[in-house]
């Protein structure tokens, strides 16, 4: 099973990207920051150098282990880890299925499941506790829906 370490690199690039975009005052950025309370004051007192560059490593983290979301081949070669090692019906099912389901359309459609079944309910359940509105939860769930299915089209279909 290859590991396509420069399609991680690109995928860890998609959350500051679509960030950049979500959260500008001309799509989503002016609703956002009235409803996760932010002002200006606060988002200028930020260290941004700190925010970007530990954003882009949990980035990193987030594309590397996205892979065994969006490939089904992961699982398989998970199973020869054991004390066995690789068997040659594992080399002849990988040369039979290597390639199955690996496209930029599965990939974006485990990411947006991700987004929906893994996502939502863990930002739901914070916005609740912390008394937040229906609209902050929303549109961080739709942020990380789209990032995660464009991270997963790349990570899955870049080959």
């Amino acid at each position: 099973m290859e590991f396509n370490y420069l399609a991680v690199f690109v995928a860890a690039i998609v959350p500051l990207i679509i960030g950049f975009i979500w959260y500008n005052p001309k799509t989503f950025g002016t609703v956002w920051m009235k409803h996760a309370e932010m002002t200006e004051q606060k988002m200028q007192s930020a260290n941004m150098l700190k925010i970007f560059g530990v954003t882009l490593i949990l980035s990193f983290v987030l594309a590397f282990i996205l892979p065994s979301i969006t490939v089904h081949q992961m699982g398989a070669f998970s199973l020869v880890q054991g004390d066995l090692g690789i068997q040659p019906s594992y080399e002849t099912f990988m040369a039979e299925y290597k390639d199955e389901f690996r496209t930029f359309k599965h990939g974006a459609f485990h990411g947006v499941i991700a987004g929906l079944f893994i996502v939502l309910p863990i930002l739901g359940i914070n916005a609740l506790f912390e008394r937040k509105s229906l609209k902050y939860t929303l549109i961080n769930v739709g942020y990380w829906t789209v990032t995660l299915a464009i991270m997963g089209a790349i990570v899955c279909g870049w080959r």
